[in-house]
């Protein structure tokens, strides 16, 4: 073999080993092999776990739930923002579930908490568009790692039953978007039933319509049912299970009603942290209207088994860049899996609907 002839084959050997180091390294990036640790789904279970304990079972989070399906009637409106089936007018079945924030399923319902709303639409294309929403228009931290934080700080002492101050002071110096979140929940009227709440989709999404323009949007469902608010200078006093007991009762009396409105984001509105709401006017479309017909307790209803991730979108509506979005999917899909290998909890709210039902 001539000397140029070895010269480039050693420098061909090279290149590949150069190339093969470059996929190893990769993998070992994203497996968390090399470099800074990424936060797992696993990692913030257990963060949620250390905070409010073990309860195999459940959902690790808003555990406490209850059964709902009705229908979503679509006007069309929302087919000039999204090319996807759901927002075309008709009308499609609806599995959704209620809840409130926390790991413990008998917790009482007289706490100052998120009130939740999931809910899955499946079009007769067989696309999904399913959304976990809380009812209010921003989240306390804007990034995974604040999360977890978040969780530990906050963990109740056996003794007060509230958090250890030590740890809460240093954590609102470095994170002021918790505390202004702390300050919002205070002053907030807190929803005195799951059906007069107005729940939010709390990050922002894409959404392109069939001309093929995209737009940056957050969306909400808006209750026909005035708002009227519970007394948060007496929440011990509530029955533990006062707001599932008035929407199984609600219901019996016949639907609830919510309006979803599309809301466009404005040139300079931040689209990366659910910590900042969107002030001021913005284009708003009404698309539809939420119809809730049923409840059902989790053991006899369809959404015990459902995860409701909120990155499992349809055709017509993709991610923002907000971080939480894929670290909502990773924790979700640990709590899913996790869940699906334990004996099934009994729901807290059975008892209720089999009370309701004699």
């Amino acid at each position: 073999m001539s000397p140029s002839s070895k010269g480039a084959l050693a420098l061909n050997v090279a290149l590949i080993g150069a190339i093969v180091l470059v996929f190893v390294d990769g993998f070992a990036w994203a497996a968390g092999w090399i470099g800074d640790r990424r936060i797992s789904g696993g990692d913030v279970i257990a963060a949620i776990e250390y905070n409010g304990g073990s309860h195999p079972g459940y959902r690790r989070a808003h555990t406490k739930g209850l059964c709902f399906s009705g229908t979503f009637d679509a006007n069309g409106a929302g087919a000039a923002l999204s090319s996807a089936e759901a927002l075309q007018r008709g009308s499609i079945p609806v599995i959704g579930r209620f809840s409130l924030a926390g790991g413990n399923p008998l917790a009482a319902d007289g706490r100052n908490v998120f009130h939740s709303m999931a809910l899955l639409l499946r079009t007769p294309d067989g696309q999904e568009w399913r959304m976990a929403l809380d009812h209010t228009p921003i989240f306390p931290v804007a990034d995974v790692a604040s999360f977890v934080e978040l969780q530990r700080a906050t963990r109740p002492d056996p003794a007060t039953g509230k958090p250890d101050p030590a740890a809460m002071k240093p954590f609102l110096a470095a994170h002021p978007e918790v505390k202004a979140f702390q300050e919002y929940m205070a002053k907030a009227v807190l929803p005195s039933s799951f059906a007069n709440a107005t729940y939010y989709s709390i990050n922002a999404f894409r959404f392109t319509n069939a001309a093929g323009t995209t737009r940056t949007v957050r969306w909400q469902f808006a209750p026909e049912a005035p708002l009227t608010g519970l007394d948060k200078a007496h929440l011990d006093m509530l029955p533990r299970d006062a707001l599932f007991k008035e929407m199984i009762a609600r219901t019996a009396r016949g639907p609830s009603r919510w309006h979803l409105q599309l809301i466009v984001a404005n040139p300079g509105d931040v689209t990366d942290k659910a910590t900042v709401a969107w002030t001021g006017p913005h284009q708003t479309i009404d698309a539809g209207t939420l119809v809730l017909t049923a409840v059902s307790s989790e053991e006899t209803g369809a959404c015990r088994d459902l995860n409701f991730d909120p990155t499992i979108l349809p055709s017509g509506i993709g991610l923002s860049d907000d971080p939480l979005l894929a670290a909502r999917s990773k924790t979700y899909s640990s709590s899913f899996t996790r869940r699906a290998g334990e004996d099934p909890g009994p729901s807290a709210a059975a008892h209720l609907v089999r009370e309701r039902a004699r």
